[in-house]
């Protein structure tokens, strides 16, 4: 039995096997429409603050 996913684009059910190409995507277009919301910068990591680095005379 194959692992069923939702499609990260559209959410239709999807099975996770080497015979779909588009994976985790059920199709070509929910693909293409993932990668066009990247390169438009519509997804984004949240930036950690680092640590401020400590006083070396302290």
């Amino acid at each position: 039995m194959a692992t069923l996913v939702d499609c990260p684009t559209c959410g239709k059910k999807v099975e996770w096997t080497e015979q779909n190409k588009f994976r985790p995507f059920c199709s070509e277009r929910c693909k293409q429409i993932d990668l066009g919301a990247w390169a438009e910068e519509k997804y984004t990591i949240p930036a950690v603050n680092p640590p401020k680095e400590f006083d070396e005379d302290v």
